[in-house]
């Protein structure tokens, strides 16, 4: 049987500001079954694609990033803020409502010609996915599919990773 992972996925409205609708992955998170069960799908999607690295930004995204790679035997790559990487970084900008942000991924993290799947939590408007796209080629690792536990569709994220593999557990 298979879980509906709605069931896990909670609505905080007016969060971070009033009229949006945060959508909590948390519970899915903490409850084992689901949280199994959102990895065993990832897992399917992936597995054929052969990668050797998952690539995921924090915070949620190290936490499905880490768990995909491990029920693959892959690697594990993490993508962070600016300042929390110890070693020669490089690094990738995306737009954000209000501003601009960063990632950075350290420079001997990626060998050219991995094969690397980008994880995160939600794809919204896909510039962080961008980035970590941006990221991997930079360093000369292939971008063999971009997977993501949920999907906001009405922000049209996919229209930036355009003739990239997507894959959506969940959509709203």
């Amino acid at each position: 049987m298979t879980l509906d992972l709605r069931d896990r996925i909670r609505d905080v409205p007016d969060f971070p500001t009033e009229g949006v609708v945060f959508k909590d992955l948390m519970p899915l998170i903490a409850d084992p079954q689901y949280f199994r069960e959102t990895i065993r799908q990832l897992a399917d999607w992936a597995r054929p694609r052969e990668p050797d690295l998952i690539l995921g930004a924090e915070a949620r995204g190290f936490i499905f990033g880490s768990a995909l790679a491990y029920a693959l035997g892959a690697g594990f790559v993490a993508a962070r803020k600016p300042g929390k990487l110890p070693r020669e970084t490089v690094e990738a900008f995306y737009a954000l409502e209000y501003g601009s942000d960063s990632l950075q991924v350290h420079r001997d993290a990626v060998p050219a010609g991995s094969r690397v799947i980008v994880l995160d939590d939600v794809l919204a408007t896909g510039g962080t996915a961008k980035a970590k796209v941006e990221l991997i080629e930079g360093l000369g690792g292939i971008v063999i599919g971009i997977a993501f536990v949920l999907e906001l569709t009405f922000l049209n994220g996919r229209d930036k990773l355009a003739g990239y593999d997507v894959h959506s557990l969940v959509t709203y």
